[in-house]
């Protein structure tokens, strides 16, 4: 279940703080509101995956990027995409900013995101401590494996993890390692 009480950042479409307002009320109106999403890679050029809980209160059950959220207002975005990698996954890396993107979806329940979404990109080799809450499960994926999952079940995913993915991969080939630069050419 959602806090009630959970705020974030209302945004322009330049990514200019607005304000503010409870997390679930901008999902029922698909307020423009920044966010993150984080991808980590492993030493094989794998993508840590996550499938969300099923108790979460939208896109219970499907499959998403390594972690993503929402900043806290007052909240570096940076900071909290470290913090909630650590509250989600267990996992502490430094993470790589790569590309901003908007983007808007239905959700079930009639929900609506709405997000102006910064993309992190970062590298480990440890195993996930996940927040069962959180996270009903993981796995390390080729990008490969994952364009290929996307073309047979793309309703396995979150709605927003097609576009942060292809994002992410456009905008990383310049600085990612060798390995995942070519398997994002690929």
């Amino acid at each position: 279940m959602i806090d009630n009480e959970e705020r974030v950042i209302l945004v322009s479409n330049t990514d200019i703080e607005i304000g503010e307002a409870p997390k679930l009320e901008v999902h029922r109106t698909g307020a423009l509101h920044r966010a993150f999403s984080v991808f980590l890679f492993d030493d094989n050029a794998h993508c840590l995956l996550q499938r969300r809980a099923e108790t979460k209160y939208h896109s219970p059950g499907l499959w998403s990027n390594t972690c993503c959220g929402h900043p806290r207002p007052g909240e570096r975005t940076a900071e909290a995409a470290r913090r909630r990698l650590n509250e989600e996954m267990g996992l502490d890396c430094d993470l790589t900013w790569v590309t901003s993107f908007v983007y808007q979806a239905s959700l079930d329940m009639a929900l609506m995101e709405h997000e102006f979404d910064h993309i992190y990109v970062g590298s480990t080799s440890s195993a996930p401590g996940h927040d069962s809450a959180e996270v009903g499960e993981w796995r390390w994926v080729s990008v490969d494996d994952i364009r290929d999952w996307l073309k047979t079940h793309p309703e396995s995913f979150t709605v927003w993890f097609p576009p942060a993915f292809y994002h992410m991969l456009s905008a990383w080939r310049v600085a990612a390692k060798p390995g995942i630069v070519a398997a994002a050419s690929a």
